[in-house]
């Protein structure tokens, strides 16, 4: 990776600016180091080096940049990364992007991950889409890591887990049981954001004991079941996307604001068993202040009829003042669903409506339905 073409070089050069006398003014070079590797920061690690070629004020310049990226390409390979890491010098790094997926890779990935962890890294994201790979125990011990990414891993710990200053954490098609996941939660005191993309081997997610944390993100997968049950009482922000059945909110009541939505592949799903589910779920989100209801949810089967006959004589819908109701709505059945909610809302203020193209003839009956002068609504397109 730090060998690089002249030809490369001389198109960085050419980007500089020149004087009114024809002389070749570099103010970039002129600034200090510290500020030309936060600017390095924002391209990837292969580009950053190219600038080593520039001039000797260059050379050594992204040697001490607070990030290393290194994602999958044609011409990454785990000699360009040995090397880099070999020229690397800075003692501290903020941000450390480590994306391979050769079985060759495989043993470098732990010295490779201890390398960051040695610099305090802050902010790692490891993409390890390789077979018979499991994390170093190291790796579970850190004071540092305040945001950390794991995409295509295996996340068991056999040991126990020390985050102390783990933030933000995002799971992305890990597999994680049950068991592990308390471990891990156990080892977070200070975490505040949990993301799950499908991560389908979740069955129950207990966040009763993360007292911290305020926003909760799950996609589950449409071939699988994901978290069934989720417990998350001192959550405020709830972001959830679901296959099939959605997950039983078992308490939510720190909640002031949820986006729910079923996946648009599943929409022929039986109505029936979909029913209760949902019925369920908005009985438990009734608090929240700020609702995003997916209009997907209206056009699965019969349940668009089921609400208009049951959904709302079991659950009035009850808003703070001023507070604001979202529908992303692509339903045949929109002015009747819109007329049931403004009938059995008692605090509702506002009501935004967000319609494509096709109900443009909504506008003008929007006028003729029954509703407290005091709900104000909204249309916006997409």
């Amino acid at each position: 990776m730090a060998d690089v073409s002249a030809t490369a070089a001389r198109r960085i050069r050419s980007r500089h600016c020149h004087g009114g006398d024809g002389v070749v003014v570099d103010t970039i070079s002129g600034l200090p180091d510290v500020i030309l590797q936060h600017i390095l920061t924002f391209i990837p690690t292969k580009y950053a080096i190219t600038t080593s070629l520039l001039s000797k004020r260059w050379r050594h310049v992204w040697c001490d940049t607070p990030s290393l990226s290194f994602k999958s390409s044609p011409t990454l390979n785990a000699a360009c990364i040995n090397q880099t890491l070999t020229l690397y010098t800075a003692p501290k790094m903020m941000h450390f992007l480590l994306d391979v997926n050769e079985k060759d890779d495989v043993p470098h990935i732990d010295r490779w991950i201890e390398f960051a962890m040695s610099r305090k890294v802050e902010n790692m994201f490891l993409s390890l889409w390789v077979d018979k790979y499991s994390f170093p125990e190291f790796l579970y011990v850190s004071s540092s890591l305040k945001q950390l990414t794991l995409k295509h891993c295996d996340t068991s710990p056999k040991c126990s887990v020390s985050w102390t200053s783990l933030k933000n954490l995002s799971l992305v098609k890990c597999g994680v049981s049950d068991e592990s996941m308390a471990k891990i939660l156990s080892g977070c005191p200070v975490l505040e954001c949990l993301t799950f993309n499908h991560c389908d081997e979740l069955s129950n997610l207990d966040l009763s004991r993360s007292l911290r944390l305020r926003t909760l993100v799950v996609e589950r997968s449409s071939s699988a079941t994901g978290p069934k049950d989720i417990n998350a009482p001192h959550i405020h922000y709830l972001y959830l996307r679901y296959s099939q059945i959605p997950s039983s909110l078992v308490d939510v009541s720190s909640l002031t604001e949820a986006n729910v939505n079923i996946c648009t592949n599943e929409l022929s799903y039986n109505a029936r068993l979909l029913q209760p589910a949902v019925m369920d779920m908005l009985e438990k989100l009734q608090h929240v202040e700020k609702l995003t209801f997916g209009g997907n949810l209206l056009q699965a089967k019969r349940l668009d009829h089921y609400l208009a006959f049951q959904a709302f004589n079991k659950a009035q819908l009850r808003r703070r003042p001023k507070d604001a109701v979202h529908w992303d709505v692509k339903s045949k059945h929109l002015p009747l669903f819109v007329e049931l909610v403004l009938k059995n809302t008692k605090t509702l203020d506002k009501m935004f409506l967000v319609l494509d193209h096709r109900y443009r003839m909504f506008r003008k009956i929007i006028g003729t339905l029954s509703r407290n002068d005091k709900v104000s609504i909204s249309l916006d397109s997409y």
